[in-house]
């Protein structure tokens, strides 16, 4: 025998056990067999071996020297020692599945190359508990005529009698599966309803050995998880509060719940989706919840969760016990928590987070008309536009219409700083108060930090200084570690005393100053370069919850309503751009101020001049009235007067658009042959500018002279292209 299963041998003669008599408890209840042929024992025999944990891999030893003691058995059936090969690749994994089974895929690949002639295990969960992979091998077993083993028999495929009760043997197996999960299930939801159930502890808190859970004891780790919790009601993202936790190198303490290092405390660099899931997790509350999520549908060929992890209210919990736990927050603080991660996302019905876009109601802004969201667009660079899109959702008629930023944004931010301005002494004092109370808990957390790694250095020194030192083979290595040590403790040092240099603990008099310089002036710090589009969007959202528009189509003028955290509300207008003169609500007063003007013999500059002296603005309402717009809307109106009507046309005239109709051809045709002079036109005042005359004869050479697409073609044929005289009758 070679490789492990000399080693099975080996080990099985150093415990004092025979291998003949290994043997013979192996074929008890064995009866004579004519089912072993020399065509089997000319083939491989396969020995299964494996156990569902790692923890049933290093306790359960019986099981698995009886699962190694089938090699011997093999041998006393008849199949040379050096023809028996031991699978034992898949120790330590479940037989639910067979993806992730490399030991019992190289099984199903050797017996279907005709290279096995018996496969042995201890029992037939060893080698499967799914029906599905159970009778697949056993189908596979079948058709190239492998023979199964187990400590009751030996069985043929193909044998009826064999086939049922190997198809009874495997669904027992998936059935006892199924059996010990619900048990251990009913088992742990019993324990949840006491809220005594931990699979694990998230970071700020720890599983005692007797099964209590309590608070981190490493005070570090405490009060950089108590640190989110400050930061997001300050910030509001759960993005925003990683970024400042990796600005100012601030880790998070983790407990290590398996491998050697069980139960140690180590410092990782945060990540949004941890630090959401510490703003959504209910035990920080001192909440007990079970289940506390649930995974969305599982596509049935990968396996995978396809929706993701959904959080359950405390409505859908089987388990709620409010006060079970110690505490960093409230209940009400958690939940408000929940609600802004949930407003945070980008989907229909939520507010969003702040983003650097120049439109400041992004979120806020509703439609009058259908109660929808106006969502900001940017039709040109950093002009925003809001603009209703619920008819191109739900594929309607358009009902709802939207308006330029501007004039929207400009109001709310007046009132925003309106509203602020009472409050300019206390915002000023209360400021001091965040600068200083954020820079003592970066200085707490910078000595917190230096205090841990002193400790760590004296444990080393005492280490170092408790070994013999003739000892030179520990010696140097602990001595190494103190050097390490204490260089990490000096660079820590270097950088809190640069840390120290640009942000002393408390506030200069110069800088408080200064805060209550910018605090009393609030319009200038709101339009200060150096206030981003974001920076406003926080202070409209900390005091506006909605804003309601009212956008009419055949008026300038929208109705806006602004409703303010703490229930008031209160009424504007604004005036927005609109793409005709037809839209204005005083649309038939300018017409009719035009045509007064216009009758008294103004001319069309003083016609503009005076109406941008009394008031009026264009559409557009960019600029003024110019000549020509004042023209435009005459024309409109329908008053004409010499200087602008139209030629009468004599017989046989006709306007160019009018001719390339009659034609067929394309107006620009007609205009051509005008410049060449292949035509008689004259040119009149009015809105087409030329008459082109052509009777029934002039048609006929049009008619052919249309059908030459270029000049160069007409080449050599003058009575194509020179006119008909006018005075010749048909």
């Amino acid at each position: 025998m070679s490789g492990h299963n000399g080693k099975v041998l080996e080990r099985s003669k150093t415990k004092g056990c025979d291998a003949t008599a290994v043997v013979q408890r192996g074929l008890v209840g064995l009866r004579p067999s004519t089912k072993i042929h020399d065509h089997h024992l000319d083939r491989l025999a396969m020995v299964y071996v494996r156990q569902s944990s790692p923890q049933q891999v290093l306790e359960n030893r019986e099981s698995r020297e009886r699962q190694y003691a089938l090699a011997d058995l093999a041998a006393g059936l008849g199949w040379p020692a050096d023809r028996v090969i031991v699978i034992d690749e898949d120790q330590g994994l479940s037989g639910k599945f067979s993806e992730n089974r490399n030991g019992f895929q190289r099984l199903l690949t050797e017996v279907t190359m005709d290279h096995v002639g018996l496969v042995l295990g201890l029992e037939l969960s060893r080698l499967a508990r799914s029906c599905k992979d159970w009778h697949h091998l056993v189908e596979v077993c079948a058709v190239f005529d492998t023979l199964l083993y187990d400590q009751d028999g030996i069985y043929d495929a193909n044998d009826s009698n064999d086939r049922l009760l190997l198809g009874m043997k495997g669904a027992m197996s998936e059935f006892e599966l199924i059996t010990l999960r619900n048990r251990l299930q009913r088992g742990r939801e019993n324990k949840a309803q006491r809220g005594e159930w931990f699979a694990a502890v998230p970071i700020g808190y720890l599983k005692l050995p007797t099964g209590e859970v309590v608070l981190e004891p490493d005070e570090q780790a405490r009060a950089v998880v108590q640190l989110i919790f400050d930061k997001f009601q300050e910030l509001g993202t759960a993005r925003g509060v990683c970024r400042y936790l990796i600005h100012h190198n601030i880790r998070l303490g983790f407990r290590r719940h398996k491998g050697p290092k069980r139960g140690q405390l180590e410092w990782r660099r945060p990540q949004p989706a941890r630090i959401a899931w510490i703003l959504r997790h209910p035990i920080y509350a001192g909440v007990y919840g079970y289940p506390l999520h649930q995974e969305g549908r599982k596509h049935p060929g990968t396996g995978r969760s396809e929706n993701g992890i959904l959080w359950l209210p405390p409505e859908q919990m089987r388990a709620f016990l409010p006060d079970r736990l110690p505490a960093y927050i409230s209940w009400e603080q958690c939940q408000a928590n929940r609600q802004r991660l949930q407003q945070n996302r980008s989907q229909l019905g939520s507010r969003g987070t702040p983003r650097r876009g120049e439109a400041l109601l992004a979120g806020l802004a509703t439609c009058g008309n259908c109660n929808g969201s106006l969502r900001p667009v940017y039709p040109e660079k950093k002009t925003p536009h809001y603009t209703c899109d619920r008819h191109l959702r739900e594929l309607r008629e358009q009902t709802c219409y939207g308006l330029k930023g501007a004039g929207l944004d400009a109001l709310v931010s007046q009132q925003v700083l309106r509203a602020l301005e009472p409050a300019a002494l206390e915002l000023s004092l209360r400021a001091v108060q965040d600068v200083e109370g954020e820079r003592q808990q970066l200085h707490r957390q910078w000595k917190q930090r230096l205090e841990r790694v002193r400790y760590e250095s004296e444990r080393v020194e005492r280490q170092y200084q408790a070994v013999d030192p003739d000892n030179r083979l520990v010696a140097r290595t602990l001595e190494a570690r103190w050097d390490e040590s204490l260089r990490n403790e000096r660079q820590l040092r270097e950088e809190y005393d640069r840390f120290l240099q640009q942000t002393p603990t408390t506030l200069s008099d110069a800088d408080r100053a200064r805060i209550r310089a910018l605090s009393a002036d609030i319009t200038t710090l709101w339009h200060a370069p150096q206030t981003t589009a974001a920076d406003r969007k926080e202070i409209i959202r900390c005091l506006v919850a909605r804003v309601v528009v009212h956008v009419q189509p055949k008026s300038e003028h929208v109705d806006v309503t602004l409703h303010w955290h703490g229930g008031f509300t209160s009424q504007h207008e604004i005036v927005r751009p609109v793409g005709t003169f037809k839209q204005l609500n005083d649309y038939d007063h300018l017409i009719e101020r035009i045509v007064q003007l216009r009758r008294e013999g103004n001319t069309y500059p003083a016609i503009a001049l005076q109406l941008n002296t009394e008031g009026f603005v264009p559409a557009r309402r960019k600029g003024c009235f110019r000549a020509d717009t004042a023209r435009t809307l005459l024309l409109q109106s329908g008053l004409r007067d010499e200087s602008t009507r139209v030629a009468t046309p004599e017989p046989d005239e006709w306007l160019p658009p009018v001719l390339a109709q009659k034609l067929k051809v394309g107006p620009q045709k007609i205009y051509y042959w005008i410049q060449r002079g292949w035509v008689h036109s004259r040119r009149i005042l009015g809105r087409h500018r030329w008459l082109v005359w052509a009777d029934r004869r002039e048609m006929k050479r049009l008619e052919k002279l249309k059908t030459y697409c270029t000049s160069w073609a007409l080449r050599g044929l003058p009575e194509l292209t020179t006119p008909s005289s006018r005075s010749k009758k048909k």
